[in-house]
C-alpha cells in the first residue's frame, strides 16, 4: 500500500481506539464490571458464534447504552483531532508505533487491530477469519503478538514491518 494509505489506515485505528478507551470510561461508571465480564464471554467462543449474534449484541447494547454511545463519539472527535494533530511527529516514530500496537494487540488483537495499524492488512485479515472460525485462538494471538513486541527491541520491531 502507498504511504498516504498507510497513515490513514494508521489514523482510522487510532481513532477507533480512542473511541473504544472512550466508551469503555463511560461505561465505568455503573454496571461495567458485569458488561466487560459479559463481552470478554461472548468473544470467547460461547455466545458469539457467528457474526449475527455479534451484531445482536452490539445493537443490544446500543440499544441500552445509545447516550454513552453517542457521548463516547462526540468527544472522540476532538479528542481525535487534538491528538492527530498534536502527536504527528511523535507518532510517526518507531518506539510509539511499538507502544501503539502493543495496546492495540491487548486490547482489540482478536480483531487483528495491531496488524492493520501496522501496515500488514493480510494478517489483520487474517486474524479476522480466525476470529470468525475460533475466536478463542484469536485472543490469544492477539495475546501474543502483544507480549512479542513488549519484549521486542526498536531493531527488531522495525525488522518485523518490513514486507
Amino acid at each position: 500500500p502507498c504511504p498516504t494509505t498507510t497513515a490513514m489506515l494508521k489514523n482510522i485505528v487510532l481513532i477507533l481506539a480512542i473511541f473504544i478507551i472512550i466508551l469503555l470510561a463511560l461505561s465505568f461508571g455503573e454496571t461495567a464490571f458485569h458488561e466487560v465480564l459479559a463481552w470478554i464471554s461472548a468473544f470467547t467462543g460461547v455466545l458469539v458464534r457467528n457474526f449475527g449474534e455479534l451484531f445482536d449484541a452490539v445493537t443490544r447494547y446500543l440499544h441500552l447504552h445509545t447516550g454513552k454511545v453517542l457521548l463516547a463519539l462526540l468527544l472522540t472527535i476532538p479528542i481525535s483531532i487534538w491528538v492527530l494533530r498534536s502527536r504527528r511527529d511523535t507518532l510517526a516514530t518507531p518506539s510509539t508505533q511499538r507502544k501503539i500496537a502493543i495496546v492495540l494487540a491487548l486490547f482489540l488483537g482478536w480483531l487483528g487491530a495491531h496488524r492493520f495499524y501496522l501496515g500488514q492488512v493480510g494478517s489483520g485479515l487474517g486474524y479476522l477469519l480466525i476470529w470468525y472460525w475460533f475466536t478463542p485462538l484469536a485472543v490469544i494471538l492477539g495475546l501474543i503478538d502483544a507480549i512479542r513486541y513488549l519484549f521486542m527491541d526498536e531493531e527488531a520491531f522495525a525488522a518485523s514491518r518490513q514486507p
